[in-house]
């Protein structure tokens, strides 16, 4: 049997404890702590692991790593993390929940997490550091760029580009064809039907632009 390989899960909050449980479920990894900022939790446990010290600390281990950062308010953090640390692009961990359907034609890029019960339908194209949280639904054609964030359950439609950075709450749903541009927010709920122009906040049925 291989010997799984030594993961440090970036972020310790809700996300980073989610994505500890999808690895347990996983035969390639194995998590050998959390790093996170906030020096109040360090050498705390979380769901049972440790939170080993601040996030810097990747820079002296040779442990794979995935980052677990980004809520509607500060999604723009995995990006920011990455930039920050300037490691390989290959150091990143690729997680794929076992339940997760991979089609034909569709391709996961690294540093992603697929959570439980999500499906990528046939010719799915998924960035680097992008999240998709439970049941999120990619279908034919769908172009999703890098640190892109999925809540869960929400639903992209054919022929559907996500750019880069962008936020999907959970439970929207994208109609075909649409684009989503860079750094823009849908929020939870909502069905666009329009193409959304980057760094702007949609939300409603269907979806209108909220804020600049």
């Amino acid at each position: 049997m291989t010997a799984k390989r030594p993961l440090l899960i970036v972020g310790a909050g809700g996300f980073g404890r989610e994505t500890a449980s999808l690895v347990a479920d996983l035969d390639t990894y194995e998590v050998q702590g959390f790093l996170d900022d906030d020096e109040k939790i360090h050498g705390t446990l979380r769901s049972g692991i440790k939170v080993m010290g601040p996030i810097a600390a990747a820079l002296d281990s040779d442990a794979a790593l995935v980052l677990t950062t980004g809520s509607p308010s500060n999604f723009g953090s995995r990006e920011a993390i990455f930039t920050r640390l300037g490691l390989d692009p290959q150091r990143y961990a690729t997680l794929v929940h076992p339940s997760v359907f991979v089609g034909a034609g569709c391709t996961v890029g690294h540093g992603s997490v697929i959570h439980a019960g999500s499906v990528l339908t046939a010719d799915v194209t998924v960035g680097d550091h992008v999240v998709a949280m439970p049941s999120v639904v990619l279908t034919h054609d769908d172009q999703v760029g890098d640190f892109v964030t999925f809540g869960a359950g929400a639903l992209i439609a054919g022929r559907v580009t996500i750019s880069k950075g962008a936020y999907i709450g959970s439970g929207a749903r994208v109609r075909e064809d649409c684009v989503v541009g860079s750094g823009a927010l849908v929020g939870m709920g909502s069905v666009v039907v329009s193409d959304i122009p980057a760094e702007t906040v949609w939300a409603g049925v269907p979806a209108r632009q909220i804020k600049p």
